[in-house]
């Protein structure tokens, strides 16, 4: 008869801190086993689980009870005596929480094995004592390894079958040691275990007197983690603007890491407006601070344009925020293989965007550990890729902040997801502050003889910028060119700065990616700027697709001077007017990249003026643009 779990104070409970661990191991390890003895010898089995693992048993033929069947849960894991699925396990002690995730050891479920270890604590790696460290022992090792999973128990299983023997425990610990030398764990505990007799596993065993450690579940218990948090880079993702009444605007979401205190200074991404933190508020209370895992709600001292994923952080402290990085991929797709040509969806936090695999460096073969090329990823298969995303992405390296520095990528058709990913470094070219990036040192501004004040008071009128906004196809350049003329005839100084005219001359050497995209308009912002020091008129007509492009440009010029133009259509009618065939092209693949079909457009929410070309004729898009100019 199992004993009853103990019983633990509900708030006791709920304070202790929890332990996500994994296990690993080669076919009949004794993953399962080792799994069903923790939770056995721990009381965490109830009465009625053990009336049906005697049952199970006793249908196999087995007198004793089977321990792996407390977690093969699945009717061909059962039947073949093998993990194929992931299976999580909760239980509890009088001294920690636990969430087990028992991974397959297979090389075909390798997606199987990241998808289970990529939130762990501490990875159990189990060796047959019978076989030695396997080919397998070290692809696990890697995995952990590459997953930045900090701790980890090599248990050397089966000691009773080789008859507790220390001469061959040693010689797995010594040939284990010195390949461990070449990954990343710098916590590794070896221990000697029968997780079919018990042996180490929760207590200690009388067949081995020469080893002197802890048992499996002492270490468990306590293995100090705290340290493992990231509580210095706060990061947090909204998930929910909470809005129930005009007088409250709350942003809600679980802190990916860092810790938040009221008063402290923060900076919202990507927009890069800054404020402090007026309250910090959970389901039942307001606190003076939070720290990494915890869900919240913060409200700040100032009304700031912040949505759904995008990032607050401190402002002091800040995540890369780029359009391209390098990144360790596995690949999970067991109908498609990774393709450079595909578009996929970028899940990263709560932030979701399109983004290409721009190269595959290389793929790893996880038995040996060497690079190979590669072309593609099938199923199952790691490799080292570059990916460009459609819109800037707020992260950090998987090896500092494992929250930040993870994503997942989507199939747009069937939404699967098709890869996970752990970011290494920002790819080249593709750093932080993209329009801070571009500015020459040692050089300084020469102060003007003639003032553009001086050339506004000779040309009768002052100097502005109309920057016209829209999918392609909206009208801006129709507009721009009418504009243009009008203004000219009356004797006004005006320059029009278009999107085509540009691309052939000055940014001729710019594609249509994101980070080019940024480079053409931080270009033409500062072209404008010298035409509007120079008392002109600038008629700018752009796409520019994102509204951090167009708030760099207003931020080149004094308040009042710059007009944001929303030139307003729907994408089906600007597909229908498609007056340079563009939309034809990108829908039949003959152009990427192309804004409204391969790329999202960000429609200003607040313009200066707008101006709905499906409501308006050209000409009274002009008069309206000419009136407020008078």
């Amino acid at each position: 008869m199992a004993k009853k779990t103990p019983s633990f104070n509900t708030n006791q409970y709920l304070k202790m801190e929890l332990l996500r661990f994994t296990t690993a191991g080669s076919v009949d390890d004794g993953k399962s086993t080792l799994i069903g003895r923790l939770l056995f010898d721990s009381k965490a089995i109830f009465q009625d689980q053990l009336e049906s693992l005697e049952k199970a048993s006793r249908l196999r033929g087995e007198e004793a009870i089977d321990l792996a069947l407390i977690t093969d849960g699945l009717r061909a894991e059962r039947e073949q005596g093998i993990t194929i699925d992931v299976a999580y396990r909760y239980f509890a002690t009088p001294k920690r929480k636990f969430i087990i995730a028992d991974t397959p050891g297979h090389e075909q479920y390798t997606r199987n094995m990241v998808t289970g270890a990529s939130t762990a604590d501490l990875a159990i790696i189990l060796i047959d004592a019978r076989n030695g460290v396997l080919t397998q022992s070290k692809r696990h090792g890697f995995i952990a390894s590459l997953l930045g999973i900090p701790h980890c128990i090599v248990a050397v299983n089966k000691m009773d079958a080789v008859n507790w023997s220390h001469e061959v425990y040693e010689r797995i610990v010594q040939e284990y040691t010195a390949f461990s030398k070449r990954l990343n764990i710098h916590d590794i505990l070896f221990i000697p275990v029968s997780a079919l007799q018990g042996d180490n596993v929760v207590e200690k065993s009388r067949n081995m007197p020469w080893y002197d450690g802890p048992t499996v579940m002492h270490h468990l218990e306590t293995t100090v983690i705290t340290s493992d948090r990231n509580l210095i880079d706060f990061r947090f993702p909204i998930q929910y603007v909470i809005r129930p009444h005009q007088d409250f605007r709350g942003f809600a979401g679980r802190i990916a890491s860092g810790i938040i205190r009221k008063g402290d200074e923060i900076m919202a991404l990507p927009s890069r407006k800054t404020s402090r933190v007026k309250e910090i508020i959970t389901f039942d209370d307001r606190l003076e601070e939070a720290f990494e895992s915890q869900s919240i709600v913060l409200r700040l001292e100032d009304e700031i344009d912040i949505s759904r994923g995008e990032m607050i952080v401190k402002k002091g402290n800040q995540p890369w925020v780029i359009t391209g990085f390098e990144a360790t991929i596995c690949w999970m797709d067991d109908q498609n293989e990774l393709n450079t040509r595909t578009p996929y969806i970028l899940q990263h936090t709560t932030n979701t965007t399109q983004s290409y695999i721009q190269k595959i460096r290389y793929k790893i073969d996880v038995n040996t550990l060497h690079r190979q090329e590669a072309d593609s990823l099938k199923l199952n298969e790691i490799g080292r890729v570059i990916i460009e995303t459609a819109r800037p992405v707020f992260v950090d390296s998987y090896k500092t902040n494992r929250q930040t520095g993870a994503f997942i990528l989507i199939d747009p058709h069937s939404y699967h997801t098709v890869g996970a990913g752990m970011i290494i470094r920002s790819a080249e070219n593709h750093s932080m502050d993209i329009f801070s990036l571009q500015k020459s040192s040692d050089v300084v501004f020469e102060n003007r003889t003639v003032t553009r004040i001086m050339r506004e008071e000779k040309y009768g009128h002052k100097g502005a910028v109309y920057w016209l906004t829209g999918l392609s196809g909206s009208g801006k350049s129709t507009i721009g060119k009418l504009l243009e003329k009008k203004l000219f005839d009356e004797g006004k100084h005006v320059y029009l700065l278009d999107g085509d005219n540009i691309r052939h001359g000055i940014n001729g050497d710019l594609g249509f990616t994101e980070r080019d995209r940024y480079e053409n308009i931080r270009r033409i912002a500062q072209i404008a700027r010298l035409f509007f020091d120079a008392g002109f008129i600038v008629i700018c007509t752009f796409i520019s697709p994102r509204q951090e492009m167009r708030n760099f440009a207003k931020s080149l010029f004094p308040e009042g001077s710059f007009y944001e133009v929303f030139v307003k259509c729907s994408i089906d009618e600007c597909k229908n007017r498609d007056p340079k065939g563009l939309y034809k092209k990108a829908l039949a693949g003959e152009i990427h990249n192309f804004t409204g079909i391969h790329q999202e457009y960000d429609a200003p929410q607040n313009p200066d003026i707008l101006i709905d070309t499906e409501k308006l004729s050209v000409e009274e898009a002009v008069d309206m643009l000419y009136g407020s100019f008078i």
